[in-house]
């Protein structure tokens, strides 16, 4: 889509914010109005659009696409949405160490033990962890828990969480950026330490590199959206 606006601004609505393009209110894929929760929020996404050169860029508005699923795909079943999320507890990255080199098993642990601990303490959990890449199952009541967290959230945050959680394969330090828990940055270097570990060990790789930049900006960019939240 070609800009064809000239003024974006956000504007006061019953319950919330809109975000309006030359007066005209700015609407969802599916249609709708797109109604924001904070000013904050509001005011970032309507930065995001009077960036805008010539052409929409959807790769350059992360904050408005967060947005746009928030209203079109989990707040029309935020239930079937959020059981999708907390499946990934069933696979939780933190739980799967490598049994070496000794230098990454002692990465790993420093990284990737404090968010467990938090875990353990804050959902009243317990995990099974292994050395390799054979699935082990977690306890039917750290499932349980975790569902339970994932279920509270209102669907903005959990369109936030999805990218979190997908990316990093990590429902543990989603939830930890969620909470506020952990520094985003902080989670981010946690769920991306195998692929870093990897470019250390051998060496530059452009394309590598690249997916990595893009999936941290991503990363980052969720945990932005959950910041102007509030």
């Amino acid at each position: 889509m070609k800009r064809f606006w000239k003024d974006a601004r956000p504007a006061p609505r019953r319950g919330g914010w809109a975000v309006e393009l030359d007066g005209k209110p700015l609407r969802t894929p599916a249609r709708a109005e797109l109604l924001l929760q904070s000013r904050r929020l509001a005011d970032e996404v309507a930065r995001e659009w009077a960036e805008v050169d010539e052409t929409v860029d959807p790769r350059a508005m992360p904050l408005t696409g967060l947005a746009n699923a928030a209203l079109d795909r989990v707040a029309p079943d935020p239930e079937a949405f959020s059981a999708t999320l907390a499946a990934y507890g069933e696979t939780e990255l933190l739980c799967y160490r490598t049994p070496a080199p000794s230098a990454l098993v002692e990465r790993q642990a420093a990284e990737w033990d404090p968010l467990l601990g938090w875990a353990r303490r804050r959902f009243d959990v317990d995990f099974r962890l292994t050395d390799g890449i054979a699935h082990v199952p977690q306890p039917e009541a750290t499932l349980t828990h975790l569902g339970h967290a994932v279920a509270a959230l209102d669907p903005f945050r959990l369109a936030a969480l999805s990218p979190l959680v997908t990316i990093g394969g990590s429902l543990v330090a989603g939830l930890a950026v969620v909470e506020q828990a952990v520094p985003a940055d902080a989670a981010w270097r946690a769920v991306s330490l195998d692929e870093r570990w990897q470019l250390e060990k051998w060496g530059s790789d452009a394309e590598a590199e690249l997916g990595l930049e893009n999936k941290g900006r991503d990363f980052l960019a969720a945990a932005r959206f959950l910041e102007l939240l509030d």
